[in-house]
């Protein structure tokens, strides 16, 4: 049998790697912050939902051990959202829990990062200032626990 798995090119490849790491920025990020950023872009292209926000279950894996046999861990709430730009990138967001309005930003801004015209406004203006206020909160949350470590030693007294 043939293998029919297509061959991603360079460009491709990079791609998909600027909108996997722009989901991981915009997950962590809220829906008014996604929001407060795309406005300072500016007037955002014509664009249409070709699937509305929706919320559903999905069931999540988990392995003992991290290495150990697959095992279903429970469910967790997504919502789902697809935007088709009027230049045709079409824009995919999930999002954890049942915020229909971030999953559709967040489909937005991938769709706007796929754009030629927009990539690198987006990459500039909405996830750059976003990963900066996400790096400050780690370390402000990071400052935070150091300051509470504890350090135990022992101390010996003598033979026993």
């Amino acid at each position: 049998m043939a293998n029919t798995a297509r061959q991603t090119s360079p460009q491709e490849a990079e791609l998909q790697t600027r909108r996997r790491d722009a989901m991981a920025v915009l997950a962590c990020a809220s829906a008014a912050e996604i929001a407060r950023r795309l406005e300072a872009i500016g007037p955002l292209p014509p664009h249409e939902s070709i699937r509305s926000p929706e919320s559903g279950m999905v069931m999540v894996r988990g392995r003992i051990g991290g290495t150990g046999s697959p095992f279903n861990f429970g469910e967790a709430t997504v919502s789902r959202a697809a935007v088709r730009l009027a230049t045709g990138e079409t824009g995919i967001g999930y999002v954890l829990g049942r915020d229909g309005e971030k999953a559709r930003l967040i489909a937005l801004c991938d769709a706007l990062l796929q754009s030629k015209r927009l990539g690198d406004v987006l990459e500039r203006d909405v996830l750059g200032p976003i990963r900066a206020s996400l790096a400050a909160a780690r370390q402000t949350e990071a400052e935070e626990v150091a300051a509470t470590k504890v350090e135990f030693f022992t101390l010996v007294r003598g033979e026993p």
